[in-house]
């Protein structure tokens, strides 16, 4: 699990390897973390007079760097230093995919999606006594800092109450009032299911959900009621098949084969649909069916936070 590798403050988990306090890895400063990411602001002066247009605001990448020294944690680990340092290239090699990247600072622990953009390691004199100055640099593509636990929240298509049994008309058995001295009363039926999700982002960042669609179910819809957020799909789904919508990847796929293409005229860029920040959000989960079926849909987040 990620983060299992962190214990107290000042700690960072890459790949397997703890960084920072109790470890080989003394680090010395984090830039970025607690920064804000560098902004796009598409601001517009106003013409022929003083100042501007108030233009979006969109974060770029998060730029990560890290400074540390590479100090044996006890006299007898001297010798040791070289696999020490082995241990750290072999986790700050160049790789194509994002990694989780978990930091706790001031009690709180966070988790980014990274790739190390640049590592440093200057053979001076410190390298060759054992203790070699460390500097790392990660870009985050998503600049967001997220909770490390993932939330989720599943539902079935809406279905009524099974509501009372009033008994068998030929044999006048009548309606079961329950036994008085039990209080068990009458049974009202199993209850049915809205279809709705009830998903809140207690972060001060936007969250953008996965949501997992199982079937069978035809022409599958997501949306937030009395807003714009909608997602639907013309497509015919199995009882053994799980459509997936990565709103922050923009993708849509059914046992890892595209099918973004089966998004409707009516459906908005996945891209758009988010859970807004500091909110709770109602999400419905609908069909063509003429009936309900056994299909279910699961939305996946994390709150989030710049």
């Amino acid at each position: 699990m990620a983060g299992e590798l962190i214990t107290t403050d000042g700690q960072i988990e890459w790949r397997g390897l703890l960084l920072g306090e109790r470890s080989p890895y003394a680090g010395r400063v984090l830039t970025g973390w607690d920064d804000l990411p560098a902004l796009d602001d598409g601001t517009a002066l106003r013409a022929q007079q003083p100042g501007a247009w108030p233009g979006q605001l969109l974060a770029r990448t998060r730029v990560l760097t890290w400074d540390a020294q590479l100090i044996p944690e006890t006299p007898d680990d001297d010798a040791h230093w070289p696999q020490y340092l082995a241990a750290l290239r072999a986790v700050t090699g160049i790789r194509q995919d994002e990694q989780p990247l978990i930091v706790q600072l001031a009690g709180v622990r966070r988790l980014m999606m990274a790739r190390i953009t640049a590592r440093q390691i200057p053979a001076d004199q410190q390298y060759t006594w054992g203790y070699p100055k460390l500097g790392l640099e990660w870009t985050c593509s998503d600049p967001r800092r997220y909770d490390v636990t993932e939330q989720a929240a599943t539902t079935a298509l809406p279905s009524g109450e099974a509501g009372l049994s009033w008994g068998n008309p030929e044999t006048a058995s009548g309606l079961s009032w329950g036994n008085p001295e039990a209080a068990g009363g009458l049974s009202w039926g199993a209850p049915g299911s809205t279809g709705d999700i009830t998903a809140a982002n207690q972060g001060d960042a936007d969250s953008h959900p996965i949501i997992e669609i199982r079937g069978p179910v035809t022409n599958p819809r997501i949306s937030v009621p009395g807003t714009d957020l909608l997602l639907e799909y013309a497509i015919t789904l199995a009882a053994t098949d799980t459509l997936t919508v990565d709103t922050w990847a923009g993708t849509v796929t059914l046992a890892g084969q595209d099918r973004l293409g089966t998004a409707t005229a009516r459906s908005i860029p996945e891209g758009a649909f988010v859970l807004p920040a500091e909110d709770v959000t109602t999400i419905s989960f609908r069909s063509a069916d003429a009936a309900p079926t056994a299909a279910s849909c699961t939305v996946r987040w994390r709150n989030a936070y710049w």
